[in-house]
């Protein structure tokens, strides 16, 4: 051997372990598995994944795509050292986008990129993915994990996911003929969902708690724990009223922006809602952030969800069939607002938040 390939570096010593990535694939597998549905097999391991659509029982389907991450919350994952739910966040943020329009979510993959592996978070990270997935009928069928020293600092990683979905011909969200006196139902969240935490943890730092503190709105819980409750899968409740009735004409998913933002995203430019806002429970977590942060409503409402995370746009006359196909799927829909003619906003507001 030459004094050089004496001293010749190799890919490990670079801080990139191919075989600490190639063990995390095969500790996944059973986990990818356990997402199996008609027209996947979800098995990984191939250079692609593979979906069959005649299996899954389309005959003239639409597909709809969409991807998406968790933001700054997964700061909290890692400096908590719990990542058993975030997977969970990845696939809602990407799954409940699909379903505004209409689509079945089919299949899903993911991107892991982090500086070093580190035994067991992929693990639990891909654990979460495939609940995610399990709560949306849709199969993990590949991904993508990257080691990348120097880009990432310590043990921080990023997550993204990509979702697609179907629906047949004909049958798309939005449809036409939202009108002056629909009424506009909402879905409540479990929380602050996967938006805004750049500000949560703003507001945190104010307060000098650390996360393994009591959270002083969850009792039971430390503060990181309960800032960490997984965002809410809408799927299966809406494919079902949408199923049982045809009275949805719209589905606004509550992200970053709030109400101000998403829910023009559904309307026609000639009209408008009106939320009404004491009609919205919001979450203790949302008083305690409004509270300690000095966060007026009007920001509340455009960074937060405030306990709605998904708006539904009936007609008035099927909106108690609607109702009662919600609360059958095991939602408890209220009535958010109503469709009114286009102001100058498209979005305004009555009465105040109860935070």
């Amino acid at each position: 051997m030459t004094a050089e390939n004496e001293n010749g570096l190799t890919y490990a010593q670079a801080g990139v372990d191919i075989d600490a990535g190639n063990a995390l694939v095969d500790a996944i597998k059973p986990l990818v598995r356990a997402t199996r549905r008609p027209g996947a097999d979800a098995e990984i391991g191939g250079f692609g994944g593979l979906f069959d659509l005649k299996a899954a029982g389309f005959k003239d389907p639409i597909l709809v795509a969409a991807n998406d991450g968790v933001g700054t919350k997964v700061k909290i994952a890692v400096e908590t050292n719990r990542h058993a739910t975030i997977g969970i966040d990845l696939v809602a943020m990407c799954v409940n986008d699909l379903v505004v329009q209409g689509a079945e979510p089919l299949f899903f993959l993911d991107y892991y990129a982090t500086g070093k592996l580190v035994p067991g978070v992929g693990a639990d990270i891909v654990r979460g993915i495939a609940e995610g997935c399990r709560q949306a009928g849709c199969a993990l069928i590949g991904g993508e994990t990257a080691e990348m020293p120097g880009l990432y600092d310590g043990q921080d990683y990023d997550l993204a996911g990509f979702a697609v979905g179907a629906a047949e011909r004909g049958t798309l969200l939005p449809k036409a003929g939202i009108a002056v006196g629909d009424l506009v139902l909402g879905l409540p969240s479990s929380g602050v969902h996967s938006n805004g935490f750049s500000l949560v943890r703003r507001i945190v730092a104010r307060t000098g708690l650390a996360w393994d503190a009591p959270a002083p709105f969850d009792t039971g819980r430390s503060l990181g724990e309960a800032l960490l409750e997984p965002t809410r899968i809408y799927v299966k409740p809406l494919l079902a009223a949408l199923k049982a009735t045809d009275g949805i004409k719209a589905l606004a998913h509550i992200t970053g922006g709030g109400f101000p933002d998403n829910l023009p995203r559904v309307l026609p430019d000639d009209v408008g809602i009106a939320v009404d806002l004491e009609a919205v429970t919001p979450p203790p977590v949302f008083g305690w952030l409004a509270r300690e942060g000095g966060v007026a409503e009007a920001e509340m409402l455009r960074t937060f969800n405030c306990g709605i995370g998904m708006a539904v746009v009936v007609d008035a006359a099927q909106a108690d069939a609607v109702i009662a196909a919600l609360e059958a799927a095991g939602e408890a829909p209220v009535r958010l607002g109503r469709i009114t003619p286009r102001g100058a906003a498209p979005v305004t507001f009555e009465r105040t938040l109860k935070l």
